[in-house]
This record gives C-alpha cells, structure tokens and sequence, in this order.
C-alpha cells in the first residue's frame, strides 16, 4: 500500500485544532473527509503536530496509505478541489517509503508567533496575530530568551493537559526580532510541550513590557512550577511553519 506525503498549510481559525474531536470540525476531518471522496476508500492520517484550536500552519506534514498508486500533482490537485471552501491547502505529495512516519521520523519543528505591537485594533491581521497595545522592548525579549535555549526542564511552561513522559526539551533556536509594529519570535526543537510555545510568547511579552526582567524569566525557567509562567499568549498568533526530516530513500518501484 503506497504511502504518501503531504504537506499542507491552513487557518487554523475555523477549526477546533488539528485533531479529530467530537465538539467541532478539525483540519484532520478536512482531509481525511476528502481522501474519502477523492479515493474512495477511508483513509486515516498522521500528522506532524497537533496544532490547538486557532492555530494555524504554513508547513504542516501528515502521511497517508492508499489503496492505489497516484501521480503526485493528481493527488494534490484532487485532495485541494474536494477540501474547498475550507482554508485548508495540500502544498505538495510525494511518494514515501513505508517507514516515513509524519510524526515519528520528524527531527525539527520550527514555529512562529507573531505579535502586532501597537494601539490600533487589528484589520487584516485579526485572528492571525496577538495585538500587544503597550510598548514592547524586543531587544530586552531577544536578550531574556537566550536563558531558555539549549537542554531544560520546561515544566514552567507546560500546559496542564500536557501528555509528555517527561518536561525536559532542547530548544535549538529561540529568536526575537521587530520589523515595524511586527515583532516575531521564531522557535525550533525536536519537539515541544503542549502550549510551550504559546507559554514562552506570553512571557517574552511580560519582558518587553517591562513588567519582568530577564532574571525573572530566569528565574520562572529554574522554578519548574507552571504557576510562576507569565501567561500563555492567544493562539491565533502561532504559526507551525515547517517540519525537517532526515533525507529518505524513494520508495522502490513497484
């Protein structure tokens, strides 16, 4: 049974995450509900991440098994027609070898969240970023962040329904920088705790507020309690931007 790679990009906004759920319609439902159509058969997929509720994704990677061989740009092209008008989009498919797992084989996953750093409401930037309206230092964000790069324990800043053995990641990359009323913070590791991202974000901004210093950031981080975290951010800010994986062998012909 061939499988196949997919990588996908969507607006988290109208859905209740990526996952399948019984209270909502998931980014997962989407496509597999189009695989159905476009195959005719019930496909099951396995994502890379599983994106909350409002999250959105410009690299997000799933696979799946089909019944039959299909030419990548046919497979693409059918899944993009039967997904509309949901903003959910199949960027490209490719052909996998049976041990390419989506969410196994994944060695990096890198994120963005994005904060608009003025007075005025959002317009075209609602539902995609975190309109901060006090004056954000990114300078004080970047110098802070550098306590959190490299091996710790995170539990700070662990969501309560985290399902992890265990809080200790890497982060490998960990970046604050402002272009205008833009200010980005890029983040990559293996993988990553249930709202870190988010966590780490809201208490970013509690330093380029002023409200804490980089020692209080420090300090949270070696507490391991998540009762000391700033705050989480609103998801509509999070971005799973893309999914490194090792090089694979093609798949051997058939």
């Amino acid at each position: 049974m061939p499988r196949y790679k997919l990588t996908l990009e969507y607006d988290g906004a109208p859905f209740v995450g990526w996952q399948r759920q019984t209270n909502g319609l998931s980014v997962q439902e989407v496509i597999e509900t189009a695989l159905n159509a476009l195959c005719g058969e019930r496909v099951a997929i396995r994502g890379a991440g599983r994106t909350d509720t409002g999250v959105h994704a410009m690299g997000q990677v799933a696979h799946a098994d089909l019944g039959k061989d299909w030419r990548s740009d046919v497979l693409r092209d059918g899944l993009n027609a039967h997904m509309r008008p949901h903003p959910v989009a199949i960027l490209a498919a490719e052909r996998v070898s049976e041990d390419f797992d989506a969410r196994v084989s994944a060695v990096r996953r890198h994120y963005l969240y994005r904060i608009i750093n003025r007075r005025a409401p959002l317009t075209v930037g609602r539902g995609h970023a975190w309109l901060v309206k006090r004056k954000l230092d990114a300078g004080a964000m970047q110098a802070a962040a550098r306590h959190l790069v490299g091996r710790h324990d995170f539990s700070t800043f662990r969501g309560s329904e985290c399902q992890a053995d265990s809080p200790v990641r890497t982060l490998e990359r960990l970046d604050v920088m402002r272009t205008g009323e833009e200010i980005q913070i890029s983040v990559s590791a293996r993988s990553f705790l249930h709202t870190q991202v988010r966590a780490i974000a809201g208490s970013l901004e509690h330093v380029g507020s002023g409200k804490w210093s980089a020692a209080d950031l420090r300090a949270a981080l070696d507490a391991r309690d998540r009762r000391r975290c700033g705050m989480v951010a609103p998801p509509e800010g999070l971005y799973l931007m893309s999914v490194d994986y090792e090089p694979h062998a093609p798949p051997a012909p058939r």
